[in-house]
């Protein structure tokens, strides 16, 4: 009886009544039941939250304060609009400005993790040059279509350190194919210590540059890091 109870739970796709399905207990049939449902259920969002962090390459948050002192934004987005994601369902972007050192990976680092807790939404987190890295390679493979397909599957995409590293210009024109697939379809988070007018510095095409920021501050909030680098800082106390 137990092993065809294995045999059919496998091909139902049930993997937790599967295992430990003998070792419930209840006072019912109902009650039993309902408690082999209820555990199957759990451990399915416990694998798909497992997959989506997995999947996004974002570095363990959770737990993490956000200190927001320094922080400037405009008047139609606020402090839980980001940390909540409330921005994604209006598919606008975020782009976040600063030093190097202020906390500009965390926040958005603090976003994604936490609509992939929360929402179980569709996250990757690039910084510029590996994205790049990737679209490169996949175009001379032949499987760009298979990564492009990939990004227009997610809900929020995080480009982090946009104007570390300047790109060639396969590379600007290929990320430029990228933000022209999110382009009010998906949101944006990107963070970057250069200001719009230098932007020509990484894409170096006035016209491609100017056509990157177009698509990206449509719908987009600019948040402002106004202050001194935590690492910095840390470095002359412990000095």
């Amino acid at each position: 009886m137990r092993e065809l109870i294995e045999e059919h739970a496998k091909r139902l796709m049930l993997s937790w009544i599967r295992e430990p399905f003998h070792d419930v207990n209840a006072t019912s049939n109902e009650e039993f039941l309902l408690k082999l449902f209820e555990k199957e259920i759990q451990q399915r969002e416990e694998r798909k939250l497992n997959l989506l962090i997995k999947q996004s390459s974002l570095t363990d948050v959770s737990g993490r304060q956000f200190d927001w002192n320094g922080i400037h934004m405009n008047g139609n987005i606020s402090k839980e609009d980001i940390l909540k994601g409330h921005f994604i369902g209006r598919n606008e972007n975020l782009i976040l400005y600063g030093g190097v050192g202020v906390g500009k990976t965390l926040l958005a680092s603090l976003t994604g993790w936490n609509i992939i807790q929360e929402e179980r939404k569709k996250v990757r987190f690039y910084t510029v040059a590996r994205l790049v890295n990737q679209l490169l390679e996949a175009n001379e493979k032949g499987t760009l279509g298979k990564l492009y397909k990939q990004i227009e599957g997610l809900d929020l995409l995080i480009l982090d350190e946009l104007g570390y590293v300047p790109l060639h210009k396969q590379g600007a024109e290929l990320l430029f194919q990228v933000i022209n697939l999110c382009y009010e379809k998906r949101s944006v988070i990107v963070t970057t210590n250069l200001q719009f007018g230098q932007w020509n510095h990484v894409f170096g095409d006035p016209i491609l540059t100017e056509a990157f920021i177009d698509r990206l501050i449509h719908y987009s909030h600019l948040i402002v890091f106004n202050r001194e680098s935590f690492r910095h800082k840390e470095s002359l106390m412990n000095s």
